[in-house]
């Protein structure tokens, strides 16, 4: 896939806010069937990056091309018709609905559904079998009936990356998948994105470097709003320009 044209791009991509450049020049090629992770210490750009990626934030200049398509003007919820689906970093399921009914909403949503009560009970139980599918793909088919409120914060999020793939994406956007959870979450969570990003494409904000080098192909640093290196994790750790932009600060 190293040589395939890119599925997401960026280019020349700058956001100011007032007079300052938050994300400046950024050139990105994400490659498909790829594992893309953006690091940088804290200030570097990499929250802003993704939001304009995602068109959470419209960019001061530069374009967006998904599949060579520009999308730079595009909506949040157009893109996600193309199957650029974000994963956000605080988890957004319905509390008090079950498991099932979180991801029922979201294929039904992908359907244009969202509540079809005039449906037949076929087409419901249809959302129900791939909501249970769903549900056992990213291990909490014992918790379909429970409500999103009671589930641990790691399940939560497990459940969150459910009801995105019930959106069938092609690429799939997370934004700190790991942010808040313990050494075993952790670790069931860097499963679950392998396992999923099998066939799909996956971009992903991450502060854990150890997640970051375990499951990237390839990876871009951010230092004040520019790419200051990009490659394997290899190549990354040993960049002396990397070193110098993490030397005393925290990972960001």
């Amino acid at each position: 896939m190293l040589n395939a044209a890119p599925i997401l791009e960026a280019r020349e991509l700058t956001r100011s806010f007032g007079g300052f450049v938050a994300v400046q020049n950024v050139n990105l090629k994400i490659k498909p069937g790829t594992i893309h992770a953006l690091i940088g210490p804290n200030g570097a750009g990499k929250s802003t990056l993704f939001n304009l990626l995602t068109k959470f934030l419209p960019p001061s200049s530069g374009r967006i091309f998904f599949k060579d398509q520009d999308i730079t003007s595009m909506a949040p919820a157009d893109i996600a018709r193309l199957r650029l689906v974000r994963s956000f970093q605080i988890s957004s399921v319905f509390p008090h609905l079950s498991a099932r009914e979180n991801v029922r909403v979201a294929l039904q949503a992908r359907e244009r559904e969202t509540f079809a009560f005039w449906k037949s009970n076929a087409t419901l139980r249809r959302f129900n079998e791939e909501a249970t599918a769903l549900l056992e793909s990213v291990g909490l088919a014992d918790r379909a009936q429970a409500k999103a409120s009671e589930l641990s914060y790691g399940r939560k999020r497990a459940l969150e990356l459910a009801t995105t793939l019930a959106l069938d994406p092609e690429v799939l956007l997370l934004d700190e998948p790991m942010a808040g959870m313990g050494t075993e979450d952790i670790g069931r969570t860097a499963a679950l994105i392998r396992s999923v990003g099998k066939g799909r494409t996956v971009l992903m904000v991450e502060h854990n470097l150890g997640v970051v080098a375990d499951l990237s192909d390839r990876i871009t640093v951010l230092r004040r709003g520019e790419i200051i290196a990009e490659g394997t994790y290899s190549d990354v750790s040993s960049d002396s320009e990397v070193r110098k932009a993490y030397m005393g600060g925290a990972h960001g």
